[in-house]
């Protein structure tokens, strides 16, 4: 079971393969399909968040399993509206 979530943005991921690099555990790879990173291992993150700190669009974050995923937006309906 993965003790971290690996969150990746695609919408900032450029596919630059910086945060592939300087993963110490293997955990992230380009998906040959979009281009975008993509964890691959993610029971092999170790939390280190060298990815998260190596990206230069911020398209990464590394929570502890069960954290909030901090590129969910949420709607919230004003009491205006009808």
């Amino acid at each position: 079971m993965a003790k971290y979530d690996i969150f990746v943005e695609n919408k900032l991921c450029k596919g630059c393969n910086l945060c592939v690099s300087v993963c110490p555990k293997n955990v992230l790879e380009l998906d040959p399909l979009t281009d975008k990173c993509k964890p691959m291992r993610p029971d092999d993150c170790i939390g280190c968040k060298m990815c998260e700190n190596m990206c230069p669009d911020f398209a990464i974050a590394v929570e502890p399993a069960g954290g909030a995923n901090p590129y969910a937006t949420i709607n919230l309906k004003s009491e205006q509206e009808d």
